[in-house]
């Protein structure tokens, strides 16, 4: 069987230690690339239909309400099929305690039973928090392992950190 590493990243304004920074690429999207390494596993990024606004705050606030609503954004496109993979490694940016919505979308989607699930998120000192209970949840019949919590700033550095948790992961 095969792993799978799915993610949702934001690029574009982002909290950064402290501040607003502007990423080339999403933080959770480089860890997910340090963890396809590690595993050769697949990529599959999660994008939403509708694009999150620009603004950093402007997208928190969307991502608050969709939290509150217990909103599932349309994705753009999701792989037809999960059952040529047992691992699936999931990627998140901790928005306010939790996955984004989108997140919940894309696994809502499948029949998790059997599989293993191990998260990972990016964030500026909020750790996994609610996420890892949160995704119990929601993949039902599937083994949820505890997850690799990553500084957003410190992302692009992590990479030994996270091949290394990866390997003993897969």
């Amino acid at each position: 069987m095969a792993t799978l590493i799915a993610y949702y990243s934001r690029k574009g304004e982002n909290y950064w230690a402290g501040g607003i920074k502007t990423l080339e690429k999403g933080n959770t999207e480089r860890v997910a690339e340090f963890v396809a390494e590690a595993t050769n596993g697949d990529l599959f990024e999660i994008r939403t239909k509708k694009d999150y606004p620009e603004s950093y705050m402007e997208c928190i606030e969307e991502a608050k309400t969709e939290l509150q609503a217990d909103a599932r954004p349309e994705l753009e496109t999701h792989p037809e099929s999960l059952d040529a993979y047992d691992t699936i490694f999931l990627g998140y940016p901790n928005w306010w305690g939790t996955c984004p919505m989108c997140v919940f979308t894309f696994l809502e989607n499948y029949d998790l039973t059997g599989k293993r699930i191990i998260p990972f998120c990016t964030n500026e000192g909020s750790g996994m928090d609610g996420s890892e209970r949160h995704l119990k949840r929601i993949c039902d019949g599937a083994i949820v392992e505890h997850g690799l919590s990553v500084t957003g700033s410190q992302a692009t550095q992590s990479r030994a950190k996270v091949l290394a948790w990866a390997k003993s992961m897969a």
